[in-house]
């Protein structure tokens, strides 16, 4: 895909008519707001500055892409990654939503095309990296007479802060936009920031008196488990045995041990591709397609990869060295599951980790701070407690505060699990852990029935090959057709006409035109 990527749509040329509730029924397939989603997306259309930390999986894109919808100009949306950007591009085309990405890759043709379309108010959100941001010509771009910029997001916004975990001094010069668009509205985004970064994102952008909303750090479908090295390659066979054919991410510390254990994984006969700094942009980009894309399933990378992966159904994230940090550990973590459906975390540590680590304080900026955070990882990784009690704790939140009716009522990690306060992950294609559920809590998570309903299971089945198939006519990752929850519920409700297609989990209105036919076949030969 180019770096040019918009369509038209029922949105297209002019903002989305209705309130945020139906924009969100009509173009995105969902019922209701996920936390703090709401209180975003109004902060935004009232001209509020705003911050917002919410965890990964979360929805925060959809503060922001609602209300862009609702205004009359454009969202300009701050992005680390050009990968990110074209992959949330190709994801708000599938909803019918005129999105564009400039990058360092777009040729001039295809930057001529966009001036005309943006002038033209053909083009609703576009991406931009903060180094672009920064240049001339995309200023000069976003301050022509015609174009009105309404909101600018700065996504992973814990890069501006000394303090957050992937510090990036390009992120500094995004503030001194603010003077030259003085009506717009900021928008920050993160999933990891202790009140220290929060403080520092709000100072170093500038924010005007922001709202600063915080949702709860807990993720409820995640169980965490640390163990001590022994074998680490054999502990990480061992665990895969148990998830044959899901997706997952395995970190590591170096480029040596990400080769090396990509080897023994495809040795053993599972679908692995490595990343990592020491690979070429090419083969990263070729690498990273094809796991998201469902053509391998493990990635096995440095900390190079990762940041801003949209990939919904990732069921694990093994840790094969001990994070630096507590806030790169559950920003790693957070890459599983966030589709909603049960996940699992796995830590290996041991006391090379903390050498490995060390060696390179020296290029640190400040040692005494590195050391501070390496601490609190190990303490969370050799603690006796309840491990998600210990997580939230550091970023400031009591378990019991997290809770809610729709969180279960034991605690699942490792910890409470050999305590017998709640039950360990089972073996299962699809189910990794979390058996015990409520019944309740099963259905809220969009649980596949398959094993009671052969239907569902024929349904799902035949689900599966056609999004693949779909997805390589279109040259996009299977999700961006739609995720496992909407294949779970589809199979689940089975309808049998487009009303009750749109009634399904993640189909909206132009998803059902568009695939509607097809599902509806799918679902009635089944």
């Amino acid at each position: 895909m180019n770096s040019l990527s918009f369509s038209k749509a029922n949105c297209s040329g002019a903002n989305c008519p209705g309130t945020p509730e139906e924009i969100l029924q009509s173009v995105f397939g969902y019922e209701r707001f996920r936390p703090m989603q709401r209180e975003a997306i109004q902060n935004i259309l009232e001209g509020r500055d705003t911050l917002a930390v919410m965890p990964t999986g979360g929805g925060k894109s959809l503060c922001y892409e609602i209300p862009a919808l609702m205004f009359s100009g454009i969202t300009v949306i701050v992005s680390p990654l050009i990968a990110l950007m074209q992959d949330q591009a190709e994801q708000l085309a599938a909803y019918g939503i005129p999105a564009a990405c400039l990058n360092s890759s777009t040729d001039w043709n295809t930057y001529r095309s966009l001036c005309k379309a943006i002038s033209c108010g053909k083009i609703k959100l576009l991406y931009v990296s903060p180094e672009g941001l920064g240049t001339q010509r995309i200023r000069s771009l976003l301050k022509n007479a015609q174009v009105s910029v309404d909101c600018i997001t700065i996504d992973e916004a814990h890069c501006i802060s000394e303090w957050g975990h992937d510090f990036r001094p390009d992120y500094l010069e995004i503030a001194s936009i603010r003077a030259e668009f003085p009506r717009a509205v900021f928008l920050a985004l993160t999933a990891t920031a202790t009140k220290h970064v929060q403080a520092d994102i709000v100072k170093n952008l500038r924010m005007e008196h922001p709202e600063i909303l915080v949702a709860s750090f807990n993720r409820p479908n995640l169980f965490l488990q640390a163990e001590k090295k022994t074998r680490p390659v054999e502990q990480v066979l061992s665990f895969l045995e148990h998830h044959r054919g899901q997706s997952g991410i395995i970190y590591c510390f170096s480029r040596k041990q990400v080769d090396e254990l990509t080897l023994k994984l495809t040795s053993s006969g599972i679908k692995a591709l490595s990343y990592h700094a020491g690979l070429s942009s090419s083969q990263r980009a070729q690498n990273q397609r094809a796991f998201i894309s469902d053509k391998a399933d493990i990635m096995v990378a440095t900390v190079a990869f990762g940041m801003g992966i949209n990939k919904p159904d990732v069921r694990f994230v093994i840790h094969f060295d001990m994070p630096k940090s507590i806030e790169q550990y559950y920003q790693e973590i957070g890459r599983a599951g966030r589709d909603g459906l049960q996940a699992e975390a796995l830590l290996l540590f041991g006391a090379g980790d903390l050498h490995k680590i060390r060696y390179f304080f020296s290029e640190s900026a400040d040692a005494s701070k590195a050391e501070l955070l390496l601490q609190e990882m190990l303490k969370y990784a050799e603690g006796s407690a309840c491990r998600r009690k210990t997580l939230l704790s550091y970023f400031g939140e009591p378990y019991s505060s997290a809770r809610t009716d729709a969180v279960p009522s034991k605690c699942c990690c490792d910890v409470c699990a050999s305590a017998g306060t709640t039950p360990k992950p089972s073996a299962g294609r699809r189910q990794p852990g979390f058996r015990s559920f409520p019944k309740k809590q099963e259905a809220s998570l969009f649980v596949s029935s398959s094993e009671e309903d052969s239907a569902a299971k024929a349904i799902e089945n035949a689900l599966r090959l056609w999004r693949r198939k779909a997805a390589d006519e279109l040259n996009v990752p299977p999700y961006v057709i739609f995720g496992d929850k909407t294949l779970f519920d589809i199979a689940r409700k089975k309808p049998a006409s487009i009303q009750e297609l749109v009634s399904c989990y993640g189909i909206g209105e132009i998803k059902a035109e568009k695939f509607g036919y097809y599902i509806l076949r799918i679902v009635k030969e089944a």
